[in-house]
C-alpha cells in the first residue's frame, strides 16, 4: 500500500480536516509541506495538483485529489474496513444531508469568524466588529438548528461519530479561543458535541503537528 501524501500545512484548516480522516483510519501518511507565506500554493509544481492553487492537494498512489471534503470522502469510502468507519451506507442520506449542511450553513460563517477574530489578529490587521457582529447573528441561528438536530441522537448523523461531526473540527477549534465559544456553551447539546468531538484523540495529533509547524 502507497503511503498517502498530503500536500499542505498544518496551520490550514483544510489540510486539518484531510490529516484528522487519515488518523481516524489509523492510515500512513506524508505531510508535504506547501509554504503559504512564500506562495509555493500559487505555482509550480504545486498548481498541478490544485490548480485553484489552494491547500491540501492529495495523493494515493496514482491517484491525485483536491478539495478537502472531496478527499475525506475518498478516504472514509475507500478505506471503509480501516479505523474508524466515518460513513455508514444505511444512513447514507442523513450522513450527507449533515455533511452538506455543515459546508452550506456552517463553514461560511464559522470561516468568517475565524478571519476576523484569529487570522487578521495574527498577521496584524484590524478585526471588523460589524462583521463579527453579522456573523454571530447567523452562528446562533445555526446552532438553534444543531441544538434541535441533537436532541434526537448524540451525533449529527446518527449515535456514532462520523463525517458529518469531523468537518466541523478545524473552524470549531479556531471559534473555541474566541468570544464566540460562548455560543456554543450557551447551547447544552452543542456544547456536550463539541467537547466529545474535540477529545477526540485524533485532533490532539492534529493539534500536536500544528504545534509542531
Amino acid at each position: 500500500m502507497a503511503v498517502l501524501k498530503v500536500h499542505g500545512s498544518a496551520i490550514s484548516t483544510a489540510t486539518q480536516r484531510v490529516i484528522a480522516t487519515i488518523l481516524e483510519k489509523g492510515l500512513e501518511y506524508e505531510l508535504v509541506l506547501v509554504n503559504l507565506r512564500e506562495g509555493e500554493h500559487k505555482r509550480e509544481p504545486f498548481i498541478s495538483l490544485n490548480p485553484f492553487g489552494l491547500v491540501p492537494a492529495f495523493e494515493d498512489g496514482d491517484l491525485k485529489l483536491f478539495e478537502s471534503r472531496a478527499i475525506t470522502q475518498y478516504i472514509a469510502h475507500d478505506y471503509a474496513s480501516s479505523g474508524t468507519p466515518l460513513i455508514s451506507f444505511e444512513k447514507m442520506p442523513i450522513l450527507v444531508n449533515w455533511m452538506e449542511v455543515e459546508a452550506h450553513h456552517f463553514e461560511p460563517v464559522s470561516s468568517a469568524l475565524a478571519w476576523e477574530l484569529v487570522f487578521k489578529p495574527m498577521f496584524g490587521m484590524t478585526t471588523d466588529a460589524a462583521v463579527v457582529e453579522e456573523q454571530e447573528g447567523k452562528l446562533a441561528k445555526v446552532l438553534d438548528v444543531y441544538e434541535k438536530r441533537l436532541s434526537q441522537s448524540k451525533y449529527l448523523a446518527g449515535e456514532e461519530f462520523s463525517l458529518a461531526d469531523l468537518h466541523h473540527l478545524p473552524n470549531l477549534q479556531c471559534l473555541m479561543g474566541t468570544p464566540v465559544k460562548k455560543f456554543f456553551e450557551s447551547r447544552p447539546r452543542v456544547s456536550a458535541w463539541s467537547e466529545a468531538i474535540l477529545a477526540r484523540p485524533s485532533w490532539a495529533k492534529v493539534l500536536e503537528l500544528q504545534k509542531n509547524h
